[in-house]
């Protein structure tokens, strides 16, 4: 289990290391391999981990349902986590690199652009659950826990959304995601609405 952790660990800080060398290779070199607009690239690419490991988080509990592995539930918190720690980056790159510093035109940005204002709201929703992601706070808060991270739900759609939105003409990989997260999304529908036939069929009985 502790490999398995570590090799979790290491995939995905992955793409965040290979962009770190790529942005000092740029900076020394100018030539990081991060195209025509280095800032656009690098904020692209640490939301779109972001968003990727949104969604594998969201495919851990269907997996655990579907191969009978109880341990897949270890690693979804985890990953929860760090697609926490890339909208991050992704939203401290906006703010330094594009917005260079001027940190208060972020809520002109958010009032007057729809797709920063449902990223955002993203991201801000996404601060209760990386708070309260520890053991402790599952035992403090009991129930409540549940109720407070089905906020993920309403997260990952917003992420998608902001994807969309931003994305003008070529919208196949917002798509993309938005099939995926429709197909897990609906999976758990359909499993709620089994469960509760089970249940009133042996209620019947």
């Amino acid at each position: 289990m502790i490999l398995a952790k570590v090799l979790v660990h290491l995939l995905a800080l992955t793409p965040a290391a290979i962009l770190a060398w790529q942005i000092r290779a740029e900076v020394l070199t100018g030539s990081g391999g991060l195209g025509a607009d280095p800032i656009a690239e690098v904020e692209h690419r640490l939301g779109l981990w972001a968003l990727r490991l949104l969604m594998i988080a969201l495919a851990v509990t269907p997996l655990r349902q579907l191969s009978g592995q109880a341990v897949l539930l270890r690693f979804r918190r985890m990953l929860g986590l760090y697609a926490f720690f890339y909208a991050s980056l992704h939203l401290t790159a906006y703010l330094a690199l594009d917005l260079k510093g001027y940190w208060t035109q972020i809520f002109e940005e958010i009032a007057k652009r729809p797709y920063i204002t449902v990223g955002f709201l993203a991201w801000l929703l996404l601060i209760p659950l990386a708070v309260t992601s520890t053991q402790g706070m599952m035992r403090r808060l009991g129930r409540r826990w549940g109720q407070l991270h089905q906020l993920v739900y309403a997260i990952a759609v917003l992420a998608v959304l902001h994807f969309w939105w931003l994305v003008k003409s070529d919208i196949r990989k917002p798509l993309l995601y938005a099939t995926i997260l429709a197909a897990l999304l609906g999976w758990r529908v359909w499993r709620k609405v089994a469960e509760a036939r089970t249940r009133r069929r042996a209620a019947a009985h």
